[in-house]
């Protein structure tokens, strides 16, 4: 196991300079000590994994050093355009390491939904020609200088593929006061009428509207929860919100979803859906894989919201504030900032049972 300081001492010492990428669960020890060793303006937090690589493309032309991207095997869908079409050594040739959490690798034990992802994440890999490097428990430090000085020797990307185990975990923070975002979901549930469909992000967004749904022995059919494919939440409520007119859509969101495909709320803008509600469970960083800060810290989204077209948007902080935000009937499309504190409950239930799901779910939506 290699601590994340170590990590980050030895890219260091190989020539690394900037650190960028999206936070992954496998990595939560490498990258919590990111935000406590590198100073602001080396380390950068992305909208999305696509965005890392441009960003690390930028650094080596002004540098000539290669940069370090940090991501989610989900994520290398979101990387695939610039990988292949600018950074490779078919095009621009522009070398930078990839540091690729390996969720759902197979013959380890993991959630349903990385199963796909992790038996194809090698196959991606070979696909792009890029030479990958497994890191596991039993790796020491010098391989992650052995493989940043390669990279400039690749004329390419190179990748790192990180085992379960691989990294230490970081210590656990204390929670603090504020509105919890499972008292939130619970006030959006109750103040909305009884037949509104929700759509809940990937992370613990989706599985505390699960909880609060067994809790209060309600059915799921009308909720559609993220496992994976995150920030699309917001454009499958639009799509959904546009085929059914007369029926109140929900998208619980996230900020670090939010940010990952930020041009849907231009979309939702343009289209105009009046039964569309957006509601943004903003806690300031990426809760479930390690807390990091999101982009979305210093954005006035109320304001960017009205910017691109939605009818109605607001921000509140107080369970009295959603309460009173979340009016009958509401113009749409319309989005409300809610600031809430990060923590979960012990214990919080993961989905499953997906194709039942969402068998359950369009035959809620037809009437059946």
């Amino acid at each position: 196991m290699i601590e994340g300081a170590e990590a980050i001492r030895r890219l260091e010492a190989a020539g690394a300079r900037l650190f960028v990428g999206v936070p992954d669960s496998l990595m939560k020890g490498f990258c919590s000590a990111l935000d406590s060793a590198v100073e602001h303006g080396r380390h950068v937090v992305t909208a999305n994994e696509g965005a890392a690589v441009a960003a690390a493309a930028g650094h080596f032309l002004a540098t000539g050093r290669p940069a370090v991207v940090y991501m989610q095997n989900s994520g290398l869908g979101n990387a695939v355009n610039p990988l292949s079409s600018l950074t490779s050594a078919r095009v621009y040739g522009i070398p930078m390491v990839l540091m690729i959490g390996w969720r759902g690798e197979p013959g380890v034990s993991d959630e349903p939904q990385h199963e796909h992802q992790g038996a194809i994440t090698r196959g991606q890999l070979d696909l792009l020609d890029i030479p990958t490097t497994l890191l596991d428990a039993d790796a020491r430090p010098p391989v992650l200088e052995e493989v940043y000085r390669g990279a400039v020797e690749a004329g390419g990307p190179v990748a790192i593929l990180v085992r379960k185990g691989a990294f230490d975990s970081p210590p656990e923070t204390d929670p603090v006061e504020g509105l919890r975002r499972l008292d939130a979901i619970e006030i959006v549930v109750d103040r909305l009428p009884d037949d509104t469909a929700f759509v809940a992000t990937t992370g613990f967004t989706g599985r505390e509207l699960a909880l609060l749904r067994d809790k209060r022995g309600e059915s799921w059919a009308s909720d559609l929860l993220m496992v994976g494919s995150m920030g699309h939440a917001s454009a499958i409520a639009l799509g959904l919100a546009l085929a059914d007119p007369g029926r109140t859509v929900c998208c619980l969101d996230g900020d670090g979803a939010l940010v990952m495909h930020m041009g849907s709320l231009a979309a939702i803008g343009a289209e105009q859906p009046a039964n569309l509600v957006h509601v943004i469970l903003n806690n300031g960083v990426h809760e479930s894989v390690g807390g990091q800060p999101s982009a979305l810290r210093n954005v006035d989204l109320p304001a960017l919201a009205r910017s691109v077209g939605y009818v109605a948007a607001v921000g509140v902080s107080t369970a009295a504030d959603l309460t009173e935000a979340l009016t009958d009937p509401l113009p749409g499309p319309t989005l409300i900032e809610v600031k809430v504190v990060a923590g979960t409950v012990d214990g919080l239930p993961r989905p499953s049972d997906f194709h039942q799901r969402i068998e359950d779910m369009r035959a809620w939506l037809s009437g059946g």
